[in-house]
């Protein structure tokens, strides 16, 4: 199982040094704010992946006046991992036991999906962002993709060097367009594959949660060059734009996500509501893929959905994630304004957090 049983935290942004087993299903974090719920979901987060969803800046993690900062996971399955970091060094990643250089294997093992209000970025934020959340989809499915993303993005920077420098001899971009062709029509393939196989879910999810709307809501994909054409050719084709610009113009790095309401954007046409119910949709639907796919279950951190949504919404949301049978760390002010909104039955665990501690 992925689900995490056993949990240490310390000396990460106000949390001191707390351990706590989780509960395989529901758990709730509850407190006043400011008091640490954020942070442990935070220090989940970072431990699973080597990222923060609060900042791009790891040192902020280290609790003012600490020496390190310590966080550590043991798994139903039985694998232990955890990192260890001191302020201005990288991190110490360890897996049972081992040391190891990058997340990619822990990230493997344990897949995460963040709801907080950052999430909303899908629906208002650039094209990135939507690129990272379909890349996120095709990683845990695609094993062959991870590698060839990078040989994209290494392609990128050597071709954009050359291009900046205005290399008079073509025939040095001409070769590295030839692997960049490769690797991105690879990428594209893949990314094709994983729409076509999340679109379907996501309109059912979406149908469930807005039924008004979900019928008059399409998405597709744009992979970021002319689909009727080769990239290699359009490379050759846009040379002298990209010279102009010092930047390579067309590739995966410039693909997209869109929705539309009829023929607009939806951005354009729907309410704040009503595009956080779809930016919620779209990460349900991504974890019950992947959970459809694998073996695992996607684990879930959400941030003080009642800042978010209201109970009817609450009721719906929390009753898919029950559904889809992963764990759930989620956090409130006022613990029942989750607890009112669960599911019948749920098995859960609940955690007091008051001024970086778990009080009982």
């Amino acid at each position: 199982m992925t689900a995490i049983s056993k949990l240490h935290v310390r000396a990460v942004r106000n949390i001191g040094d707390i351990s706590i087993l989780p509960n395989s299903g529901f758990n709730l974090l509850h407190g006043s704010n400011g008091s640490g719920k954020t942070s442990i979901l935070e220090s989940i987060h970072v431990l699973a992946s080597g990222k923060s969803f609060r900042s791009n800046k790891l040192d902020l993690l280290v609790q003012h006046g600490a020496n390190e900062t310590l966080v550590f996971a043991e798994l139903a399955s039985g694998h232990k991992f955890g990192f260890s970091k001191s302020a201005k060094t990288v991190p110490q990643l360890k897996l049972d036991g081992d040391s190891v250089k990058n997340w990619e294997s822990i990230a493997r093992l344990l897949p995460l999906l963040v709801l907080d209000s950052s999430t909303f970025q899908l629906a208002d934020g650039g094209p990135q962002v939507r690129r990272s959340f379909l890349d996120w989809g095709v990683f845990h499915v695609e094993p062959g993709f991870l590698a060839n993303w990078r040989n994209v993005k290494r392609c990128i920077a050597q071709r954009n060097l050359l291009l900046k420098s205005r290399a008079s001899d073509t025939s040095q971009i001409s070769a590295w367009d030839e692997e960049f062709g490769h690797c991105a029509e690879y990428v594209d393939e893949s990314r094709k594959k994983y729409v076509s196989l999340f679109s379907p879910i996501f309109n059912e999810i979406y149908t469930r949660l807005a039924p008004l709307i979900a019928e008059n809501l399409s998405l597709s994909y744009s992979r970021g060059w002319d689909e009727s054409k080769r990239l290699s050719d359009v490379l050759v084709e846009n040379q002298n734009i990209d010279f102009k610009y010092g930047a390579t113009q067309a590739g995966p790095h410039r693909a997209e996500l869109i929705y539309r309401f009829g023929k607009d954007k939806a951005t354009d046409v729907l309410s704040r509501g009503q595009l956080k119910v779809l930016v919620i949709a779209m990460k349900l639907a991504q974890g019950k893929l992947l959970n459809s796919l694998s073996n695992q279950c996607c684990t879930f951190l959400v941030d003080d959905l009642a800042a978010e949504l209201d109970s009817a919404n609450r009721i719906a949301v929390l009753a898919l994630l029950h559904s889809m049978g992963g764990q759930v760390f989620a956090t409130a002010v006022d613990r029942l304004d989750v607890e009112s909104c669960l599911p019948d039955g749920v098995s859960q665990a609940t955690f007091h957090v008051e001024r970086g501690i778990i009080k009982a």
